[in-house]
């Protein structure tokens, strides 16, 4: 299988499902991806909406995400560091773990941007999109995205 993210919850430029949102649960969605380049040593994904009035909105970060994973599971805790190793970063609401779509009107597109990389990375749970981006230049071995979509109401 090649290296594509993709989620049991949503099909690539799909609605995400209310669950996943703040209108229901607000859990995180199922994740999975295929075999990544050699020689990934870690993973790092972000969820971010680009079509937030103020710019675009980070709804998760996690990072360290271990080499041999290939999937993350539906309600990731929203906790700094999982049970796996992986740590989880800061949203653009200043909280650890996942934030679902909650646009304020309209359709968004929600992207899930997934990071092979040749390194694990020497940062704290709590960083944010930039400090991560920051971090992964130059490790980046190849990335994967899911697109879904969430409209309100």
């Amino acid at each position: 299988m090649q290296f594509a993210l993709s989620s049991s919850a949503f099909a690539s430029g799909q609605p995400i499902p209310r669950k996943y949102s703040c209108d229901g649960q607000d859990v995180s969605p199922p994740l999975a991806w295929g075999e990544p380049p050699q020689p990934t040593r870690s993973f790092a994904l972000i969820a971010d909406d680009p079509d937030a009035p103020g710019g675009t909105f980070v709804h998760w970060v996690v990072y360290n995400i271990p080499a041999a994973s290939r999937s993350l599971p539906e309600g990731v805790p929203k906790v700094g560091k999982l049970a796996d190793e992986s740590v989880q970063g800061s949203s653009s609401w200043q909280r650890l773990g996942y934030g679902g779509p909650c646009p304020p009107g309209g359709t968004h597109r929600y992207d899930f941007k997934l990071y092979a990389l040749d390194t694990t990375l020497a940062l704290p749970s709590g960083a944010g999109k930039q400090r991560l981006l920051e971090a992964m230049e130059g490790h980046i071995l190849a990335q994967a995205e899911l697109m879904g979509t969430y409209r309100r109401g």
